[in-house]
């Protein structure tokens, strides 16, 4: 099923407009990508947050609806009020139906009811929690199931053991020395190993999702 998301074209900028837009219980967007000119739009606050209730809205194609006209697009960047929470702009990248795309897919850990070893005390450390794809838009996955149920004490998954969907690739695999980057996703360890892991383990660099240049945006 197909996610749909309401917008009209917006001319008015600046912040003074966009506050006027939010008593009006509108917010700001921008739609930006595929060798295109970036469009402001207008987004329905109603209809965004309960967009984003559902959490493939954050991993699937989107159809984003100006009028009549159909954008493909996926949910690039989001701002929220620091306070509120509430969402105050919303980057959509244009996506070419045609070409493989570049995004973080989540993980999702299924089975650690039924593992034995966790049923027992074990710890499950989960090293990664989502992971870059490249794949064409109609492949994208909402997520990726990692199934623990018979991972045993001392055992571990890496990248290479994820059951990937088909026409989805690891960008990390794909960079000729697989087994250097063929990195741990999750293991099942005994509770003071686990603390002895966390205390050395080095802090992890945020990844971006791959794509087109944000700088082409323009002011709002």
């Amino acid at each position: 099923m197909s996610l749909t998301i309401n917008a009209t074209v917006r001319e008015d900028q600046g912040k003074g407009a966009s506050r006027r837009l939010r008593h009006a219980e509108k917010i700001p967007a921008i739609i930006y990508g595929a060798g295109k000119a970036p469009s402001n739009i207008t987004l329905s606050i109603h209809e965004i947050t309960h967009l984003l209730e559902n959490e493939d809205s954050y991993t699937s194609v989107l159809d984003l609806m100006i009028g009549k006209k159909k954008e493909s697009v996926i949910i690039k960047d989001l701002q929220r009020h620091p306070a509120k929470g509430i969402v105050t702009h919303v980057d959509f990248l244009r996506i070419d139906l045609k070409q493989a795309l570049v995004t973080n897919i989540p993980l999702h850990f299924i089975g650690a009811d039924e593992n034995e070893g966790i049923r027992l005390g074990a710890i499950l450390n989960q090293f990664v929690t989502s992971v870059e794809v490249s794949c064409l838009p109609a492949d994208l996955p909402t997520s990726i199931d990692v199934d623990i149920t018979n991972l045993a004490l001392g055992e571990h998954i890496s990248l290479t053991g994820l059951n990937m969907p088909k026409g989805v690739i690891l960008t990390a695999l794909t960079h000729g020395d697989i087994e250097a980057h063929d990195q741990s996703v999750v293991a099942v360890q005994e509770a003071k190993i686990m603390a002895e892991i966390e205390d050395d383990a080095p802090v992890a660099p945020e990844t971006e999702v791959a794509g087109e240049n944000a700088d082409d945006k323009g002011d709002e």
